[in-house]
């Protein structure tokens, strides 16, 4: 990744530690993920040490250290959906992709994660595929769903 071409990116937020989160946002945008080079990056014009860009990156889940695929596919394990047996989504998923939770298959097409709550707790279990949401799902609709669009 060539974080040397972040300055567009830097230039949007002043240099001062209040903006480290919104810097760490519009970096991930713009790669995709946090590569340790761009840490370094954002805690320079943060005027903050490397390890605070780490820490506070390290925080919050919705940052990344590694690249995702072009499809970002999160399973919900709200309480709705735990109940409405996202666990065997997630298993069909695991089984389909053949990637686990938490890995990005290795054509970089699709990266499987799991989510605390995706909001749509009347339509139990769903997932969502960059953003979109499919629900009321069971492991046949989903094995279906994805065996297609691996074709």
């Amino acid at each position: 990744m060539a974080t040397n071409n972040l300055g567009p990116v830097l230039s949007a937020f002043e240099r001062r530690p209040e903006s480290l989160i919104s810097l760490l946002q519009a970096v991930q945008e713009d790669l995709g993920y946090l590569p340790p080079e761009a840490l370094g990056t954002v805690a320079r014009h943060a005027r903050v040490p490397r390890s605070r860009v780490y820490g506070v990156a390290s925080f919050y889940s919705q940052f990344r250290f590694n690249p995702v695929g072009r499809q970002r596919v999160a399973v919900c394990r709200g309480t709705a959906c735990h109940v409405g047996g996202a666990r065997f989504i997630l298993e069909q998923l695991e089984r389909t992709l053949e990637i686990l939770e938490g890995q990005t298959t290795e054509d970089m097409e699709y990266s499987l994660e799991t989510v605390a709550c995706i909001g749509c707790c009347g339509l139990a279990p769903c997932i969502s595929v960059n953003d979109e949401v499919s629900a009321k799902l069971t492991p046949k609709k989903v094995r279906k769903q994805f065996k297609q669009a691996r074709k």
